[in-house]
């Protein structure tokens, strides 16, 4: 009688052991699965933000239609024979009776 109650338990918690206990259980298993999957989406953010930077350095070495944009946007600088023109915004009016 014994012998019937004790192999089922022992075969019973060496199989919930193998599931749920241990350092590869599937509950870890899981979690590092869901690991897996947020490094992998990071790592497809990073590769485009590389393509993307890549591309901008390219530009910036060869094309010289992005470097005279550059320079007029960042740095006002104008061709011989143009003019420019920079508009102030205006300041607050002072108020009444100072």
């Amino acid at each position: 009688m014994l012998r019937r109650l004790v192999l089922p338990a022992l075969l019973g918690l060496a199989a919930y052991y193998a599931v749920f206990g241990g350092e590869y259980s599937v509950p870890d298993l899981r979690s590092v699965q869901a690991d897996v999957v947020t490094a992998e989406a990071d790592r497809d953010a990073l590769a485009e933000e590389v393509a993307r930077l890549e591309s901008r350095a390219d530009a910036l070495e060869n094309d010289p239609a992005t470097l005279e944009q550059l320079a007029r946007e960042r740095f006002g600088m104008i061709r011989d024979g143009e003019v420019l023109y920079r508009f102030a915004e205006d300041s607050p009016a002072p108020p009444a009776g100072s």
